[in-house]
């Protein structure tokens, strides 16, 4: 049986320099940005300091 993925990738800016993924099973926003051989994730958060949350739709 087949796992569906976790992660959704939601949105995307230049050539795969700068994504934002959505953690499907919390509605977490991660910011991920790729330069050459590094890269780094982190978790999107609002003007608040708060971790910006997409509802989830089952």
């Amino acid at each position: 049986m087949a796992k569906e993925k976790r992660f959704e990738k939601i949105y995307s800016q230049g050539i795969g320099s700068v994504e934002i993924w959505v953690d499907k099973e919390t509605g977490v926003n991660y910011l991920y940005r790729a330069c050459g051989y590094a890269g780094g994730l982190t978790v999107l958060l609002d003007r608040d300091g708060k971790p910006i949350v997409t509802p989830i739709i089952e």
